[in-house]
């Protein structure tokens, strides 16, 4: 990348040929972040169907898009056979993307600007993303409108502006563990990756009667280490979540965010008020008469249904 952002006209030239030739993966981000993406690629590609490219939260990897715990096709070929490309890239450090040196401070915006490469090299798409990836969506589409359709933000992490500053101290992070609305936080020091235990992931992730839970040790193997300062950002510890300048220049983006009623971190009124602070659609799936989804929905037992809704929305806004 040049000092402004943007990719060199040769790396677009490799990048856009390994696309069309039909590769199935590739790499892309910064140089001093790669990503890996996969590329699932629809049976026939239809007119008007923009790209998705599907970030995953902390602690994942794309592969919660590829597939579920249980062996059932996931979002991301679930999207394809509508005709849609769908690109599903591995955050920096996670998965079959390069570790550096730097993981444990790996910041929000190093993986929303390697997130940007990527999005400038297969065009304008939608971007659905999920939990801490939020953040990393609200300011792409403050920075490039250009390349985003539309946002899905599926339990999205506000951006901090709308969170309060926490003090930068592990004893109060702790006190705060059960306060919703401080997103139930976790302290984490910066000298080395977080590695989060299947008690946490069962709480948070998996919690619900949807989550398929006989396939919880197979779920687990899925998780990976985390950047330690990706954490304290999301809680906005030390007051330095990542921020957006202006709400107002989001609202030119169509923006749906879904929300389960069995998610800890994500009571109705937390999405809502993120909703509200974009002029954003909120999709709070009781409303629909679907209960006891959690966090992870593109998990359980109801993905399926759910993808549906969100396909039809996109195709209710033309993209």
């Amino acid at each position: 990348m040049d000092d402004r952002g943007h990719i060199p006209p040769s790396r677009r030239r490799h990048a856009a040929g390994a696309i069309a030739e039909g590769a199935p993966c590739f790499y892309s981000g910064t140089e001093a972040h790669p990503i890996f993406v996969d590329h699932v690629r629809p049976p026939h590609g239809l007119p008007g169907k923009i790209p998705v490219v599907m970030v995953h939260g902390a602690a994942h990897t794309g592969t919660c898009y590829l597939a579920t715990p249980d062996r059932r096709p996931g979002w991301a070929p679930r999207f394809a056979v509508t005709g849609r490309h769908v690109f599903v890239p591995d955050w920096p450090g996670h998965g079959r993307s390069p570790q550096q040196p730097d993981f444990p401070t790996l910041g929000t915006e190093d993986i929303a600007r390697s997130l940007l490469v990527l999005l400038e090299e297969i065009g304008p798409a939608v971007l659905l993303v999920h939990s801490a990836s939020g953040p990393m969506a609200w300011w792409m589409a403050e920075r490039r409108p250009d390349l985003i359709g539309a946002i899905v933000g599926i339990a999205p992490g506000p951006p901090a502006n709308l969170l309060r500053d926490l003090p930068d101290d592990p004893a109060a992070i702790l006190a705060l563990r059960d306060d919703a609305r401080a997103g139930r936080p976790v302290y984490a020091m910066e000298d080395r990756p977080v590695r989060l235990n299947a008690e946490f992931a069962a709480a948070y992730w998996a919690n619900t009667q949807r989550f398929p839970s006989g396939a919880f040790k197979d779920y687990f193997a899925s998780i990976v280490p985390e950047s330690a300062r990706l954490l304290n950002q999301r809680f906005n510890i030390g007051g330095r979540g990542l921020k957006i300048s202006d709400p107002k220049k989001l609202r030119a983006h169509r923006i749906l965010i879904v929300t389960g009623e069995c998610d800890p971190r994500h009571p109705r009124e937390v999405d809502e008020a993120t909703a509200n602070y974009f002029g954003a659609e909120h999709l709070w799936l009781p409303d629909r008469g679907i209960t006891g989804n959690g966090h992870m929905i593109m998990l359980e037992d109801n993905s399926d249904e759910l993808a549906a809704l969100i396909l039809a929305w996109l195709d209710s806004i033309g993209c």
